[in-house]
């Protein structure tokens, strides 16, 4: 596609889209892709936006090249800024991690960790909003799971197991495929099956105790009772699902109708078709299995040997019939563990390496288009819906993709890191290409030296546990007590 030149501030007729929301109703996901909201998820590397954005053509002499340069500068330096964060939370993580093969050299309070978990959840959410991520609304996500499935599973999730839960998605759109049909005798034909392209899934199973409390209060039982259901509950999640973890999950091309299968306590119920043909097969076997043992087991008086072989020859029917309806459910339990193995994207301490990568490239992406912009036109803070809308107009002319830019957010971090300047009337000035790079690289040179002190940071909670040190005879000779103190 040819290069399409960006309209400048004021020039464009078309008015700026108004903003969406992060978080959608249920809704809105099951909407025809046309009316649904926008999202701000840049589907374009940022390779490509460099290349397209640096073209000859759209800049003066000799300052193509300059800008390339400055955009480079800008990605790597969003990079490191993203890594430290990073860091930061993984280091939060830890103690919630369920993967974690580390040493545990801290002990925390319940009041420590409940602070922690809350910060983690919260960093989580940051980072999937950076990326472009849209929340489902928990208030009705249950909207959303739907009793048809592209799979031919029905599934149910208990949703008040969990003491947190994030559902995040990026990409809601469509894809292709095949199946055979009935009104086609048979033949394959091809459908749209709606999918997220992506589908961030963050659960914290609530503790049994709470749980337990819960059930007493609202069902109004026992505790015996109530402990008796949620350990029944919870025999339908793997064992080694621990309360005390966060549990984190992405997974790519989840059809829309099947999100069911991505929680933990996913239970498959019979379809009615299933239980229709199950129904009949059963009740047919049984009642032929009946009719021939009637006979029999009259002449019981008579023949002993032949009134018992009826009622095994009923119970091996009734036990035929009990094992189809486990292979049955058997089947559909192979069906979503294969289709979640090739949905699985990554784990835990994976998911947030994955997110924070990708949170940083679209915060670059949208600060390159803001840049490419604001360096060519003097524009006010009041032309910035103009703004948005002459980007959205040019990557809809450029790549054919209709997004709803973020603009707010990326000139807060041009401001913030001295790019664009604000004057008291509302002015932006923008540092030439060249001169950009150069303020990049003298920010690189004190990077280190404003690295936030560990003392003062947030999130020091828990006490250094006391270890009991091996006796001095069994310590190699090499190393004496005074080395290792020192």
């Amino acid at each position: 596609m040819a290069d399409v030149a960006m309209p400048a501030p004021g020039l464009s007729s078309a008015t700026a889209a108004p903003a969406t929301t992060l978080a959608v109703t249920a809704n809105d996901l099951v909407q025809p892709d046309t009316i649904r909201p926008r999202e701000r998820f840049i589907p374009v590397t940022s390779y490509a936006l460099i290349d397209r954005l640096t073209s000859t053509q759209a800049w003066a002499p000799g300052q193509a090249r300059k800008a390339r340069r400055f955009f480079r500068y800008l990605e790597y330096w969003r990079r490191q800024q993203h890594s430290v964060a990073l860091s930061t939370l993984l280091q939060s993580y830890e103690s919630f991690s369920p993967d974690s093969d580390l040493l545990i050299t801290r002990t925390f309070t319940a009041e420590e960790r409940a602070t922690m978990q809350k910060r983690v959840v919260r960093e989580i959410e940051a980072i999937l909003k950076q990326a472009n991520y849209v929340r489902i609304d928990p208030t009705d996500v249950e909207m959303i799971l739907t009793e048809e499935s592209h799979y031919g599973l029905d599934l149910q999730v208990d949703f008040t197991a969990f003491e947190e839960i994030l559902i995040y998605y990026r990409g809601a759109s469509n894809r292709r495929d095949q199946r055979r049909s009935l009104r086609k005798f048979m033949r394959r034909e091809e459908f749209d099956v709606p999918i997220f392209q992506r589908l961030f899934l963050l659960f914290k199973l609530k503790p049994f105790e709470t749980r337990v409390l819960e059930i007493m209060k609202d069902q109004r039982l026992p505790r015996r009772e109530a402990e008796k259901i949620v350990k029944n509950l919870r025999s339908m999640i793997p064992a080694v699902v621990d309360e005390n973890n966060i549990y984190l999950k992405l997974f790519k091309n989840i059809p829309r109708s099947d999100v069911e299968m991505v929680f933990p306590n996913t239970r498959v119920k019979f379809r009615l078709l299933d239980k229709l043909r199950l129904g009949i097969t059963g009740s047919a076997g049984l009642g032929m299995g009946a009719f021939g043992a009637a006979g029999k087991i009259a002449v019981a008086a008579t023949n002993p040997l032949m009134a018992a072989g009826a009622v095994l020859g009923l119970g091996g029917v009734a036990f035929r019939q009990a094992v189809n309806f486990l292979n049955q459910k058997q089947r559909y339990m192979v069906v979503m563990a294969q289709n979640l193995y090739f949905h699985a994207m990554a784990d835990n301490r994976g998911v947030l390496i994955k997110l924070a990568d990708r949170a940083a490239e679209e915060d670059v992406k949208e600060e390159m288009l803001l840049y490419s912009v604001l360096a060519k036109e003097t524009a006010k803070h009041s032309d910035l819906p103009a703004i948005d809308a002459a980007i959205e107009q040019y990557l809809q002319a450029s790549f054919g993709i209709s997004v709803d830019f973020d603009l707010e957010d990326a000139l807060q971090r041009l401001l913030k890191d001295g790019i664009v300047t604000e004057e008291p009337d509302g002015t932006l000035r923008t540092l030439s290409p060249e001169a950009a790079a150069r303020h990049l690289d003298a920010q690189w040179d004190i990077f280190l030296d404003n690295l936030p002190d560990p003392e003062g940071e947030e999130g020091q909670e828990g006490q250094e546990m006391e270890r009991i040190l091996p006796k001095s005879e069994d310590m190699p000779p090499s190393a004496p007590m005074s080395d290792l103190l020192s």
